[in-house]
């Protein structure tokens, strides 16, 4: 059981690290939080026109859910790697640093599927590239992709981990719920536009 509460106080550390705050700030874009939706992942960062600040948000926020997957197991084994890996996923949506209000967990998602089993992480990347390429969405890209990891990790990893995912994928879900809405009124923003109003979910 300490083994499995230090696996997750890690992974929530880590997770907690806002990227797109610090990156945005020190490449002189300002305050995330105060641009376009106002959420601290990637596609948000890309509003602000910098590519190369969106990619080191995206890497960072992918990076921090792998390593808490990685050195979880390294040390106490696969169930502490799974743990870390989804409370980094909960360290992202309810970071410390910024009084519990972070971002969707679409990247930390992608880097803990990298470190419990990347063959699945690749799966979801493809449909995410899929989806957004017809859509122009970022969000129906990452409800889609999201739908299927849980699907393809009980076909070949193991119900546990497909469990975990699933409870991971209905609170990314729940997040969406504002992007879901506008999707359904045809009023959500579309990959690169800025957002038409604030996103309570940042």
């Amino acid at each position: 059981m300490t083994d499995l509460l230090l696996s997750a106080l890690i992974g929530y550390l880590l997770g907690s690290i806002p990227f797109g705050v610090i990156v945005t700030r020190l490449g002189g874009a300002g305050d995330l939080r105060k641009i376009g939706s106002g959420n601290i992942g990637t596609t948000n960062v890309l509003r602000t026109g910098r590519k190369e600040l969106a990619a080191a948000t995206l890497l960072g926020d992918m990076l921090k859910a792998t390593v808490a997957v990685l050195v979880a197991r390294h040390f106490w084994g696969e169930t502490a790697g799974l743990v870390g890996g989804a409370a980094a996923f909960l360290g992202h949506v309810f970071p410390v640093w910024l009084k519990f209000k972070g971002g969707k967990g679409v990247a930390t998602y992608l880097g803990a599927l990298i470190g419990v089993f990347w063959p699945v992480a690749l799966a979801f990347a493809g449909v995410w590239i899929a989806v957004a390429k017809i859509t122009k969405y970022s969000s129906a890209s990452a409800l889609a992709a999201s739908l299927c990891a849980p699907l393809l990790l009980a076909i070949f990893v193991d119900s546990i981990t497909a469990i975990v995912f699933a409870g991971l994928s209905i609170a990314l879900w729940q997040l969406h719920h504002e992007n879901i809405g506008r999707l359904m009124a045809g009023e959500e923003s579309r990959i690169g536009e800025k957002s038409a109003a604030p996103d309570p979910q940042s």
